[in-house]
């Protein structure tokens, strides 16, 4: 597959310091995955305690992994997928390109886990009716397909898997099939809900949500509004409805 990346550093350097030791991750800027999580590290005496011993090597920070994930986004939003660069992401984030490497081995494999934890944010909503449900849901996916990055990502994402088989079980497993609890769970509100439409076939409602919006948005280039969203909530309940 080919990607506009840095090339790799060269190998054979086993004695090279880790990056980590030189120099911490800064801020990418605003980011709604990294400021909602924040933990603060152990004290070298509660880790000496704790931590088993390793022969060598050092642990991978979970601190250096946000500064990069969230810099990649930034980076996406700001010049589009064929600038990005893993230089300038490690640059951004604050790291060695090596600590960068370690980690992913290409800028395709960086953005499916950049992208992976913001679709991870997707939380299902109990709004009170299968409709309403489906509404909050759909809405909350349109603010997230119609950030820059995202649809950066999205559509080179889409590119790069044409032509990387291996690539397009990745985006499958990490982004789209981790989605589908969010009409699992709306068909599990259903069941418990008397005289509702049921969701007989979860993975089909989910491929007609998300292929209809993201075709719309990401394609065609025309917005969810609150008109289309009607008339395409509409469609989608008579569906559903066993008396249609």
């Amino acid at each position: 597959m080919a990607s506009a990346v840095d090339p790799r550093p060269p190998t054979g350097s086993g004695s090279t310091a880790d990056p980590g030791s030189a120099q911490s991750p800064v801020s990418a800027g605003p980011d709604p995955v990294s400021a909602s999580s924040s933990a603060s590290a152990p004290t070298s005496d509660s880790a000496s305690k704790s931590a088993p011993a390793r022969a060598h090597g050092r642990p991978r920070s979970a601190a250096f992994d946000a500064a990069i994930l969230a810099a990649t986004r930034e980076l996406l939003a700001e010049q589009g997928w064929d600038r990005l660069s893993l230089g300038e992401v490690a640059a951004r984030a604050g790291v060695a390109k090596t600590t960068l490497y370690r980690r992913w081995p290409g800028k395709a494999e960086l953005v499916v886990d950049a992208m992976a934890e913001v679709f991870d944010t997707l939380r299902p909503v109990d709004a009170g009716s299968i409709r309403a449900d489906a509404a909050a849901v759909i809405t909350d996916l349109v603010a997230l397909l119609t950030r820059p990055e995202t649809q950066a990502a999205f559509l080179a994402l889409a590119a790069e898997s044409a032509r990387d088989p291996a690539l397009r079980t990745v985006v499958r497993e990490k982004i789209i099939d981790r989605q589908r609890h969010l009409v699992l769970s709306g068909a599990a509100r259903a069941r418990a809900r008397a005289g509702v439409a049921q969701i007989h076939d979860p993975g089909l409602v989910f491929d007609v949500i998300t292929g209809t919006i993201v075709h719309r948005l990401l394609i065609a280039g025309e917005p969810v509004d609150e008109d289309y969203l009607g008339r395409f909530l509409d469609f989608l309940l008579a569906a559903l409805d066993p008396l249609h």
